[in-house]
Formats: C-alpha cells, sequence, structure tokens
C-alpha cells in the first residue's frame, strides 16, 4: 500500500508573530498561547509530544497530557515504570512538542526532566476522579498483558482491595516530572511558507535570549 499525502497543502493565514509583540519572558508567551489555544476549537488544548531516548539511542515519542506549568517548567504525571517513566529517569534529556493545529502554531521545548516533589505528585493525584486513580493501581504500563480481561480482573480486585477507602492512597510508582526548558520556540504559520519561528534560551541574570529562526 502507498500513500501520497503531497497534493495536502494549507494557506497559513491566521496570524504573525513579531519581535515587538512577543513577550520578554517564555513562560508568559506561552501562557498567552495556551489561553488562546483553550479559548479556541482545539481539542484538548494541553495534549503535547514528549520524546525520550532508550539506553541505545533509539528515540521513542507519544502523546501526555500537561497539567501544571510552574515558574521552574512544565508538569506531567504518568507510571514511573512505564517505558516513557523508565527512559527518563536513566536519561533526562526530552524535548516536547504542543501542536495547536486550528490556531496554525507550535510550541517546541527542549530541556531535562526531574520528578515532581511527592507532596505535589499526591496533591493531584488526590484531585483526580477515582476511576482515573483506580486506573493508577490497575495498569502495569508498557507491560505486555494477556488480554483486556486481565486488566478488567484487575480493575475488580483494586475496587474491592479499595471498597471502604475514601481517599485512595497515590501509588509509590506514579506521579509527576517537571520538564525545566533550555530552549522553548514558538512557530506561527505564515504564508507562502515564512513562517514566523522565535526561540529563547536562558541569558544572563535569569532573562531570555530571544532570536528569529529562518523557516
Amino acid at each position: 500500500m502507498a500513500i501520497d499525502a503531497g497534493d495536502l497543502r494549507v494557506d497559513y493565514q491566521a496570524d504573525q508573530l513579531l519581535e515587538g509583540q512577543a513577550a520578554a519572558d517564555p513562560f508568559v508567551q506561552f501562557d498567552q498561547w495556551f489561553q488562546a489555544a483553550k479559548a479556541s476549537d482545539c481539542p484538548e488544548p494541553n495534549a503535547m509530544i514528549v520524546a525520550t531516548v532508550t539506553a541505545d539511542g533509539r528515540p521513542a515519542a507519544r502523546v501526555v497530557l500537561l497539567k501544571q506549568v510552574t515558574e521552574e517548567g512544565f508538569v506531567f504525571y504518568t507510571n514511573y515504570e512505564s517505558r516513557k517513566g523508565q527512559e527518563l529517569l536513566a536519561n533526562p534529556n526530552t524535548a516536547v512538542v504542543f501542536n495547536w493545529l486550528e490556531l496554525q502554531r507550535q510550541v517546541r521545548i527542549e530541556g531535562t526532566v526531574e520528578k515532581a516533589p511527592a507532596q505535589m505528585s499526591t496533591d493531584y493525584f488526590q484531585s483526580r476522579p477515582r476511576k482515573s486513580q483506580i486506573g493508577a493501581w490497575v495498569s502495569p504500563q508498557s507491560q505486555v498483558v494477556p488480554d483486556r480481561a486481565f486488566l478488567e480482573q484487575r480493575q475488580e480486585e483494586v475496587e474491592a482491595r479499595f471498597a471502604g477507602t475514601e481517599e485512595l492512597p497515590r501509588p509509590e510508582h506514579w506521579g509527576g516530572f517537571l520538564i525545566k526548558p533550555t530552549l522553548i520556540e514558538f512557530w506561527q504559520g505564515r504564508s507562502s511558507r515564512l513562517h514566523d519561528r522565535l526561540v529563547y534560551t536562558p541569558a544572563e541574570g535569569g532573562k531570555w535570549k530571544i532570536d528569529r529562526l529562518a523557516p
């Protein structure tokens, strides 16, 4: 089977991104774009692609959900024993992409990760719906399982185990990762493929340097 997607083209004319209008702080710029994505028709604007690398240099990527932005970086939650969890613990370098097609925008982040503080992970876990909390106990994420019935049986067992427990404890294998950026790039689609690309990198005094990249 062959797929020819060469005739699929979009002329980007939704907006522009000029140095004079960009915030000096990339976290402020991200918040402005994120709020615009939330207000638009973008489904799950907090969806982001997170890349990891295996010990022998093979990359992998998957979509996860951003849950918090702090002064230090971007936070998502996962199973630490999953493939991505193990790869991030072994090699903390990562890259992230937000793709907001409806706004013809992307945000690309490079940086390092570390485990979020345990209390932050616990607080977020307690805010989740009970079924999501149960799921964190049920799934041996990224491991091969015999069939769906195996997971459903485990779910029944976990529900029975915590039947009399009002507040489920957070599993030790589940928690947050904090992505600390060393580079944040904002991409705005423009006509004739002359897209706007502004990249922020750390500068002295806690400030950020802004450069324009050729599209």
